[in-house]
């Protein structure tokens, strides 16, 4: 892949997890006010914690695939951490799985920052446990959101190294310091919905450039067979094979539209369910 190309896909999926986390970290705040805005800084230390975590994460498991790189052969452990990613991040991109997530994950944090409001309005109750408690919150946001980082990124580490990832990294962790800013400093009302609509779109796209090097790697392992189509060898130019790692084998393209239609799919289920009265909580 392009350096370049790598850069801006690392980007973009850093930056949708980090919309996600500020998502979930606005919506436990959005209540804590007056009296109870005390209860805003231990969560903001608790996803500085997250954020800590997410590093340690990162460096075990470096540790780990390096460890694995002595006794497999690279391209088996390339193959293997980068099947790994695209399985994530098609759980990610599932429809259904959002509807869970948003209407389980974010009412799970809800309910749990009730509990403890109404904790705080009884004397009798620990405020060392009422700390904690929001401290937690704030970390499990982050650290969440950072585990599925973490594995996403270690293929791309293996494949190209720590340079693409870090440089990739640090302009997504750039674009969503500029989200947080606006919504946890400026206050704004941003149109989150729309910007998680618009980066999904452009993760989708990452999503099939990693399948499409994803299945290119498996044939190199002879995990998949190679079946050239000779008369598309000569239509498709290089670049899209270099951006967008479309290749004219029938197997990448095969495992390209699949991935696609997954996603697609499962929208389309999605919205008939929904206006046939399946209904579930949404941004």
């Amino acid at each position: 892949m392009s350096p370049l190309s790598t850069v801006i896909d690392i980007g973009v999926l850093v930056f949708r997890e980090g919309l996600e986390c500020i998502l979930v970290l606005a919506a436990i705040t959005a209540s804590l006010v007056g009296r109870r805005s005390r209860y805003q800084r231990p969560i903001a230390v608790g996803a500085s914690v997250g954020f800590a975590a997410t590093l340690l994460t990162w460096i075990l498991a470096v540790r780990i695939v390096n460890d694995l790189s002595a006794d497999i052969p690279a391209l088996a452990l390339q193959a293997a951490t980068g099947l790994l990613a695209v399985v994530v991040l098609l759980i990610v991109m599932n429809w259904f799985f959002h509807r869970v997530y948003w209407t389980g994950w974010i009412s799970l944090h809800n309910r749990k920052k009730q509990t403890l409001l109404k904790a705080d309005d009884d004397s009798s109750a620990s405020r060392a446990r009422l700390i904690w408690g929001m401290g937690l919150l704030g970390f499990s946001s982050f650290y969440r959101e950072g585990i599925e980082v973490v594995l996403f990124l270690q293929s791309y580490r293996l494949k190209l190294g720590g340079r693409p990832v870090l440089y990739g990294t640090l302009l997504g962790l750039f674009l969503s310091g500029i989200i947080a800013v606006l919504t946890f400093l400026a206050h704004r009302q941003l149109p989150y919905r729309r910007m998680l609509v618009v980066t999904g779109a452009l993760l989708g796209g990452v999503l099939l450039v990693m399948v499409g090097e994803q299945a290119q790697e498996m044939q190199l392992a002879h995990w998949l067979p190679t079946t050239p189509i000779p008369w598309l060898a000569g239509v498709l130019p290089a670049w899209i094979g270099l951006w967008f790692s479309v290749f004219p084998t029938l197997e990448t393209l095969l495992a390209q539209g699949l991935a696609a239609a997954l996603v697609l799919g499962s929208y389309a289920i999605s919205r008939r369910l929904a206006a046939h009265g399946w209904r579930n909580a949404s941004i």
